[in-house]
């Protein structure tokens, strides 16, 4: 090599020494950030021996299975399911498809599940009912059942954890990930994580809502992968929507996996006989009257169900959130809860989340959608005369539970399924209430509303008396009615 080449060398070897020494003295977290902002986000929930974790178990394996907290998750990552996305390269069978499967299903249609532990924030009743309601999304849809167990292994097993927690796949605290499953076929199936650190609600966006995410991981035990259909609930990232309900990707995929739901046979009503000139084995339908002028309405029941207020006429009911009516309402209550009578007398929720109705001499008790008792007779309830004009859940354990019949009103137990006593009370002890009710409730801040007509009373549960300004017409306050012109209450 001539002298000057060789000094050229030498000059930039001498340039570059430096810089060499420097970026190998670099900590190892400069060196990541050549990574995406979320790539350790992406793939801290993967389990399972898929080809894409391959490197991470080996990795994670190596930090030591504490409870310290890791950092909180970074703000610029929104909130989003554990499990890492698929690769960018699908096999064949998934190209023409937007639903990603994760290769593996329950060879069984019949499945159980036990929740271990409980997120703080909610009662566990709260949280059952809400199990229930996310994995029946998918067997509304399939041949699937899903029946829950107190002890022992069952398919599924749910648990709330935090941080470390003995699968490699920690937690981060509030926000970034906020939950993950295992697919079947894998090393854990069937085990669902939740992170206990989470704000979890139902059915409210001020945090983050369980029945939500919880139908999300479901899909994932169920063998289904993350899609890229933004809508659809296997989407990766986390957006509150109400109500909860699968995208037609959604439904594709878990019917690619277990099929069309078992049809159901029920009994037809019998033809009322051919008429004249038409020749047919079809029976058509009963077309259902058209709702009442909520505006003009005297409604028969009135209920908090589930955190939201329903109001009851004909036969038909309105389902308000947040004071706004929801879409799709008003609707046939039997549609909701098959079996329900029409008109029903009264309505109310208890503290172990059981929905009871009321019609002349009878009552029905359901478990969400599910009938679990009735018709069965007031008597029962040790109520010797009919009906129940009104029912009203009272206090902020709901375990105050009050019958209204004319000018009387009795004690109720769900508990003992008993009142007080047969001797009922009178209905003055509510004072500024009027004494015929036709329907009550309470709200949640624990003011109790008594309807009769078109009109409210609201009562105050400090003061025990109904608050000054009132009645007032329910059409505008709850549905938005034009206020009349002239009203003489």
């Amino acid at each position: 090599m001539a002298p000057a080449s060789w000094l050229r060398s030498a000059a930039s070897r001498a340039l570059l020494l430096p810089s060499l020494l420097l970026l190998l003295l670099q900590p190892p977290l400069l060196l990541a950030r050549a990574r995406p902002l979320n790539a350790h986000h992406r793939h801290a929930e993967r389990r399972g021996p898929q080809p894409w974790h391959a490197a991470l178990s080996s990795s994670l394996a190596l930090a030591p299975a504490t409870q310290e907290a890791p950092r909180p998750a970074s703000s610029l990552r929104p909130p989003r399911c554990g499990v890492p996305d698929p690769p960018n390269r699908l096999s064949a069978r998934n190209r023409q498809k937007r639903f990603v499967l994760s290769g593996g299903r329950w060879e069984k249609t019949d499945l159980t599940y036990r929740i271990l532990r409980f997120p703080w924030q909610l009662v566990q009743e709260q949280v059952r009912r809400t199990m229930a309601e996310a994995l029946r999304v998918w067997s509304d849809v399939t041949p699937l059942t899903f029946t829950e167990v107190h002890e022992g292994r069952a398919d599924i097993m749910i648990d709330f954890a935090r941080y470390w927690h003995g699968d490699n796949l920690p937690f981060d605290g509030p926000g970034g990930i906020l939950a993950h499953a295992f697919f079947p076929k894998t090393h854990r199936e069937g085990d669902v994580h939740f992170d206990y650190d989470e704000t979890w609600t139902v059915g409210d966006d001020q945090g983050t809502d369980l029945l939500q995410v919880a139908a999300h991981e479901f899909g994932h035990v169920l063998g289904l992968q993350h899609t890229k259909e933004a809508k659809a609930l296997m989407s990766a990232f986390y957006t509150f929507r109400y109500p909860l309900s699968l995208s037609p990707d959604d439904r594709r995929g878990i019917q690619h996996l277990y099929g069309q739901p078992r049809p159901t046979v029920s009994p037809r009503t019998p033809a009322q006989g051919p008429q004249a000139g038409i020749d047919t084995n079809e029976i058509a339908p009963l077309e259902p009257e058209a709702p009442p002028d909520v505006c003009e309405a005297s409604f028969d029941a009135a209920a908090t169900i589930r955190g939201e207020l329903f109001f009851f006429k004909a036969g038909f009911m309105w389902r308000l959130r947040g004071g706004q009516l929801q879409p799709g309402y008003p609707a046939l209550a039997s549609r909701h809860w098959k079996g329900l009578p029409s008109p029903v007398d009264a309505a109310f929720e208890d503290a172990q989340g059981h929905i009871w109705f009321f019609q002349g001499a009878q009552y029905w008790v359901y478990d969400g959608e599910k009938p679990v008792l009735g018709p069965a007779p007031l008597t029962e309830l040790g109520l010797v005369r009919s009906p129940v004009h009104a029912a009203l859940v009272w206090g902020p354990e709901k375990n105050k539970i009050y019958f209204f019949r004319g000018r009387d009103y009795w004690r109720f137990h769900p508990s003992t399924r008993r009142v007080d006593s047969s001797v009922p009370r009178r209905a003055t002890d509510w004072r500024g209430v009027p004494s015929e009710i036709d329907a009550a409730f309470q709200d949640a801040d624990g003011y109790a509303y008594f309807l009769r007509g078109r009109l409210y009373w609201k009562f105050d549960p400090v003061k025990v008396k109904a608050l000054e300004g009132f009645p007032r017409l329910v059409g505008p306050d709850f549905f938005g009615c034009a206020e009349p012109a002239n009203t003489f209450l």
